[in-house]
């Protein structure tokens, strides 16, 4: 069973963003982000964010190319 920090729905019931949520002594590394992209092969959500309560990153995925792109924040609820 995969267990899931944050999970946020579209008004549709589909999920917009996944959020994995690490210890504040955890170091955010590739390994990370490749533990929250095999959760969302799934999922399918639209958004992932990680964070270690010090530092967030924010990836919108590209379905397309099967990779995520980096945001600068994530985006604000009217642009969704």
């Amino acid at each position: 069973i995969k267990r899931y920090d944050i999970v946020v729905f579209n008004s549709d019931g589909s999920i917009l963003i996944i959020v994995e949520c690490k210890s504040t002594n955890i170091i955010i590394n590739q390994t990370t982000f490749d533990q929250i992209a095999r959760y969302n092969l799934s999922l399918n959500a639209k958004y992932l964010m990680v964070t270690n309560g010090i530092n967030h990153y924010y990836c919108q995925m590209d379905f397309e190319t099967e990779r995520y792109n980096f945001l600068r924040d994530i985006p604000s609820y009217n642009e969704l």
